[in-house]
């Protein structure tokens, strides 16, 4: 078995230099009402403010920023429902780098158009009966492009631990955060940050019950997979965990639980009625899954990652009704 190229912390430091004054410093936002119903101090870390409306962005943009000057002119593959194409779209357009990405058929439209008008070339694929993965290598071979996966690539990952260490150099300790999980890459770059700076904080995955493969994976000790989960969270509706994201993950993963869509619609409405912000259902795991678990962190000052606000406004308004 081919050992994997870890990233570390040092890693993290080195992606927020490479993103600085290109990605947004997005805001940490905090609600009241919230903090004085459950007598807690709760930091939302608004990704939906982000560049592309995600998080992905950041570990896009670090994974192209260091690609050789022969990679960048042959250009990059990526495979995603809509979050990480939009992220490398953008990325590879300011950094002059063709992109070719490879998108399930029924991926929200607004993600779908958003690719293309930041200049990516789009091919469709059925999630349900063929695989992204294939169909990426496949051009990859083709071309010679380098493949930037969603999640399960070591520059990725530490461009994600970088929302993190914005989120602890705003407001300090933190006893818990919670994050949402889809192929792992939020989490790892997570966990090597807050490993390093708050080691006493534990850190949650939320997954949406339907998808619970990292949740398996965890008890397992090995990286589980499963059918394409039917769930609104469509950024989560990943089969697995990526390799690097896992083998992080498994040393030193808090716990990962689930919630199900319902909780996620309540989500969304407390972002639409109290912080007057739109949250796609994928980013309002991490505030469901403490919803759920609130009663164990009573009087603790709790962060929770907001992963990405881009959602179909008819689906939005469909949802909240």
């Amino acid at each position: 078995m081919m050992k994997l190229n870890l990233p570390t912390y040092q890693n993290v430091i080195e992606a927020e230099k490479n993103i600085k004054g290109i990605a947004h410093t997005t805001p940490v936002l905090t609600s009241t009402y919230l903090n004085q119903k459950l007598n807690n101090e709760i930091f939302f870390k608004c990704e939906n403010f982000q560049k592309t409306g995600a998080f992905k962005f950041r570990g896009a943009l670090n994974a192209l920023k260091k690609l050789s000057e022969q990679q960048k002119k042959i250009g990059v593959v990526a495979f995603s429902g809509g979050n990480h194409a939009q992220g490398v779209a953008l990325a590879a357009r300011l950094l002059n780098i063709p992109a070719t990405i490879v998108m399930p058929i029924d991926a929200p439209k607004t993600k779908i158009d958003a690719t293309k008008e930041y200049g990516a070339n789009i091919i469709f694929f059925d999630r349900y009966k063929e695989s992204r993965e294939k169909i990426a290598n496949e051009l990859v071979n083709q071309r010679g492009a380098a493949l930037i996966p969603s999640a399960d690539h070591p520059d990725v990952i530490a461009g994600q631990g970088t929302i993190v260490k914005e989120l602890i150099d705003s407001v300090g300790n933190l006893d818990a955060i919670f994050v949402p999980v889809g192929s792992g890459g939020v989490l790892a770059g997570t966990l090597l940050t807050v490993k390093k700076l708050l080691p006493n904080c534990e850190v949650y995955g939320i997954e949406p019950e339907a998808g619970n493969d990292g949740q398996q994976s965890l008890k397992e000790g090995k990286i589980i997979r499963i059918d394409v989960p039917n769930t609104i969270a469509d950024g989560a509706q990943t089969q697995y965990l990526g390799e690097h994201c896992f083998s992080i993950i498994k040393n030193y993963m808090s716990e990962i639980d689930t919630v199900q869509d319902s909780e996620l619609i309540e989500s969304m409405k407390f972002f639409t009625e109290r912080l007057k912000i739109v949250v796609e259902p994928t980013g309002c795991l991490g505030l469901a899954g403490f919803l759920k678990n609130q009663s164990k962190f009573k009087n603790k000052k709790i962060g929770i990652i907001i992963t990405g606000g881009n959602v179909d406004i008819e689906k939005y308004g469909m949802l909240l009704e």
